[in-house]
């Protein structure tokens, strides 16, 4: 298993434009791809030890052993940040044949920390997905896109203790704006004309895992009162995919989904939605736009949703006064992808090249 040269794959992040939440429990949801990417190189290592660099993570030079695994907890907080890592690697190595050789791996996430805070774009679901596809093909071994989905969604849940509906990673591997429903193959879908969809920083990021943790001791508390809010949001989230077809009709569901979040987030006392958040919707309201979280909400990015008939120039104006910004996001990225892979069977291409998307 000679390498003749680096191995470098990449995958993008997501935005839960509908579903949040509902997805966990089965309801179909909506995302995109977003043009921020994780990139995941492989070299083979000068001796018989594995090497982790990851400087999103405080990782320099990390020594990871003869079978790459890694020490045992050394300093405060380190097997927490190779979670994701040993995750994907035990599964990678348990659906290959043969073992692979030790490696030099350098995980880079740049792309998804804005002033050294993370956007909440799913770092972890495109690492998951790079780095699986990654050390398949150091192994030789080639996947189609079910497959590589199933592999890094496992080792994604495996590393987030159980939890996770997957979506993340799938859009992950697939690209492209998917609807999506748990454990089942994404349906590919297309923007519609007349709808603008806006990427605003709201915050300094949320863990995912903390949120949807207090959403669950919530169910746990009150199981009547979780089932109630989460099937409000699912029969919400049924009509996303229907809905996304027409500009108007996918705002109003924007604005309906926000608002049933919102009262499932005052029942379970989570942080999903900021006092940020509501001051942002009602500036959205004003003028006849919607502001909605995106994703495990509490301090991630947010989406914008406008239609032609919103003066969008005043709109902007009026976010920029209040200190929100607008950042500049590319949706319906390619997935995940070996570079200079041109393969479109293997490497999911854009739907559109636009700066978000209208």
């Amino acid at each position: 298993m000679s390498m003749a040269g680096p191995i470098v794959a990449s995958a993008p992040g997501k935005l839960f434009l509908i579903g949040e939440y509902a997805v966990l429990e089965g309801a179909p949801a909506i995302l995109t791809a977003v043009d921020r990417r994780a990139r995941v190189t492989l070299t083979d290592s000068d001796d018989e030890y594995w090497y982790l660099n990851a400087p999103n993570l405080d990782i320099d030079g990390l020594a990871l052993g003869v079978d790459g695994h890694g020490p045992a907890e050394t300093e405060p907080g380190l097997a927490d940040r190779l979670r994701v890592y040993r995750a994907v690697l035990a599964r990678v190595v348990a659906h290959i044949d043969t073992p692979l050789p030790p490696l030099n791996v350098h995980i880079d996430t740049t792309d998804f920390a804005r002033d050294g805070h993370k956007l909440g774009l799913g770092s972890s679901a495109a690492v998951a997905a790079a780095l699986s596809r990654a050390l398949l093909a150091r192994a030789g071994v080639e996947v189609g896109h079910a497959e590589l989905a199933e592999l890094a969604i496992a080792a994604h849940r495996d590393a987030q203790n159980g939890t996770g509906s997957g979506g993340d990673v799938a859009t992950a591997v697939y690209g492209g704006i998917i609807g999506y429903t748990r454990d089942t193959a994404p349906t590919p879908l297309a923007w519609p004309p007349g709808l603008s969809g806006l990427v605003v920083v709201t915050g300094t990021g949320a863990s995912t895992t903390d949120l949807v943790g207090r959403v669950y001791e919530y169910g746990k508390r009150e199981p009547a009162g979780f089932a109630s809010d989460i099937g409000r949001l699912a029969a919400l989230a049924e009509n996303a995919a229907e809905d996304l077809g027409q500009a108007v009709r996918f705002v109003r569901l924007a604005r309906e989904f926000f608002e049933a979040l919102i009262a499932l987030d005052h029942h379970a006392k989570a942080g999903i939605v900021s006092e940020r958040h509501h001051e942002l919707h009602a500036t959205a309201a004003r003028h006849g736009a919607v502001f909605k979280s995106s994703g495990a909400g509490g301090g991630d990015v947010g989406l914008l949703f406008t239609t032609p008939n919103v003066d969008e120039t005043a709109l902007r104006r009026e976010f920029d006064a209040a200190g929100a910004d607008i950042i500049d996001l590319g949706f319906a990225a390619p997935g995940v992808a070996l570079e200079n892979e041109t393969d479109s069977s293997a490497a999911p291409r854009a739907t559109t090249g636009e700066r978000g998307l209208r």
